[in-house]
């Protein structure tokens, strides 16, 4: 089975003020996502990580990365670059991209840590899946974003702090996009 997540930010102190997570500590955050993650996904389940895997964590990269269930394929975000260089990426990760192309039963989807406002196949019916923003509506932006069925967000903010499949994941967002 085939799960997305973006921004789970492991090991970030400030994204849980940043973002208002319902956590009381960083230690609580990162024990409650990885439960959260290895109770959904499986070892041979794949996960799509759209970016920002951790940031300014204290714990090295591995130890996060050797508690996670699943077949990893990350597509590098923002904050990435900072604890990759320290990770054997191939220990952990099926593939590294910046942009990355799949099909997920039937679907055509374009991933991307950005979310993109024009896309291949986009007139053809093929998604958008990114993450970067959080759970941000402030943005310019957000108004073609709620108005585009097409673009949904990955991050562990708009869903619920886990790993989700394609249809959990659109209705997570349908949700999220008719609160604001």
């Amino acid at each position: 089975m085939n799960f997305y997540i973006s921004d789970p930010h492991f090991g970030h102190e400030n994204i849980i003020r940043l973002c208002q997570r319902p956590f009381s500590s960083v230690e609580e955050m990162d024990r409650q996502m990885i439960d959260n993650w290895n109770t959904r996904v499986g070892s041979e389940d794949t996960v799509y990580i759209l970016g920002d895997m951790m940031f300014r964590n204290k714990a090295s990269a591995s130890s996060y990365l050797e508690k996670l269930n699943g077949k990893k394929h990350l597509i590098v975000g923002n904050h990435d670059r900072t604890w990759m260089p320290q990770c054997p990426m191939d220990k952990y990760f099926e593939s590294v991209d910046n942009l990355l192309y799949i099909s997920d039963c039937g679907r055509q989807i374009v991933m991307c840590h950005y979310p993109m406002m024009s896309w291949p196949h986009m007139e053809r019916g093929s998604y958008m899946v990114y993450g970067h923003i959080h759970n941000s509506t402030g943005q310019p932006f957000w108004q073609l974003i709620k108005e585009n069925p097409y673009m949904l967000n990955a991050g562990a903010d708009v869903n619920s702090y886990m790993p989700v499949t394609f249809e959990e994941m659109a209705a997570f967002n349908q949700a999220f996009k008719a609160e604001r």
